[in-house]
């Protein structure tokens, strides 16, 4: 692994993100609170630009007790959604909505000292 500053805490505002290239290899950087979540800009779909994509909360269906919709409603957890197909993965796991071995390659990323960094592939 190859550590890597890319930038200071107050550079990240929270619930922001950001798209960054080191040496041609794109990470797709999120703050969320004080937690950041970063992913090789790829879907494992077909190769498309997975990070650039909106991020909208899971919507979920309220079911009755006779299991008739009551509606639909927003859950909490935030998804990306890829711009080529609309493949969906969750935000802080990078997991697939539907299958959870189908995933985004997670880069760590932490803050020291208010500096944030990502530990790249070597």
């Amino acid at each position: 692994m190859t550590e890597t500053l890319i930038g200071t805490l107050k550079e990240f505002p929270d619930g922001d993100y950001r798209i960054i290239d080191i040496d041609g290899f794109e990470v797709g950087v999120f703050r969320r609170g004080t937690t950041f979540y970063a992913y090789e800009n790829r879907c494992p779909h077909y190769g498309g630009p997975v990070c650039q994509g909106k991020i909208l909360h899971r919507v979920e269906e309220r079911l009755g007790d006779d299991q008739s919709s009551r509606g639909l409603r927003f859950a909490p957890e935030e998804h990306i959604i890829c711009p080529w197909h609309g493949v969906e993965f969750d935000l802080k796991t990078g997991r697939h909505a539907g299958h959870s071995h189908y995933r985004l390659r997670a880069i760590p990323a932490r803050v020291q000292a208010d500096e944030v960094y990502l530990d790249l592939p070597g």
